[in-house]
């Protein structure tokens, strides 16, 4: 998946939330395939399961850890003891229930809290339990899944999410800085429009397909490898960015 002798994570350990399906999945494939030992995390733990047995099976490493990273101390008590190198936060939407756009003017409020736990407190969480292993070890990269719905405003009912995940950008940020000369990165990858298990409407798909540049939709194929690159020995000198992977869409 990568030129022999560049983006070689062999050594390191990767925990990749919300890796059970979709993005995450190939995601941590991706990482495994570059020689990291990749911890899959998922709330649900079979799909964490079977994520890591699909890894394995193709010859690398993995095992499953499911967690949910909206619960700090559940969080802490799965990452107690290990050494994690590389974090990627995936998990996201509005965390175990499916989010429900809607215009912010009719939402009720309860709606607010599953986008905001999932997609800032559970990156938080991660960052805090890691954080200080990886400055002891002077090496550490913090990946966080964030949204074009961070970036710019979008017509189409979610703006908990997006202003969530402009919350977990801003967070990566601040990590990028404050820890920089321990030998510790922190950046984000803004997505555009991804492809979805559980979207069956073949006109929809085409439709939304039709408004990207490239013509498609993205997936966890065109995520993984900018996350190798990030996780990396080459992008020691990369922190603190959001890069746009959204096949020409969405760019601020």
């Amino acid at each position: 998946m990568h030129p022999p002798g560049m983006f070689d994570l062999k050594g390191r350990v990767a925990l990749v939330t919300g890796a059970g399906q979709g993005i995450g999945a190939g995601i941590a494939a991706h990482l495994a395939a570059g020689g990291a030992r990749v911890l899959v995390n998922d709330v649900v733990a079979e799909k964490a399961a079977q994520a890591a047995h699909a890894i394995v099976e193709a010859g690398h490493s993995a095992e499953p850890l499911p967690f949910d990273v909206t619960d700090l101390a559940g969080v802490l008590a799965a990452l107690s003891g290990r050494a994690i190198d590389i974090v990627v936060n995936n998990a996201g939407n509005a965390g175990a229930q499916p989010m429900q756009p809607r215009p912010f003017r009719e939402m009720d409020p309860a709606l607010w809290k599953g986008p905001i736990d999932v997609n800032l407190n559970g990156v938080m969480h991660t960052t805090h339990a890691v954080l200080a292993g990886m400055c002891e070890r002077r090496f550490g990269r913090l990946i966080t899944i964030a949204s074009g719905a961070g970036v710019v405003g979008l017509p189409i009912g979610v703006a908990p999410y997006g202003a969530a995940k402009a919350a977990g950008i801003s967070f990566m940020r601040h990590m990028a800085i404050e820890n920089a000369a321990f030998g510790v990165t922190a950046n984000s990858l803004a997505l555009g429009l991804m492809e979805m298990a559980d979207v069956q409407d073949e006109a929809l798909v085409a439709r939304m397909a039709r408004s990207i540049p490239c013509g498609r939709l993205g997936t966890g194929a065109d995520i993984g490898p900018a996350c190798v690159w990030l996780a990396s020995d080459e992008a020691e000198w990369v922190t603190g960015q959001t890069i746009h992977v959204n096949g020409g869409s969405l760019t601020s």
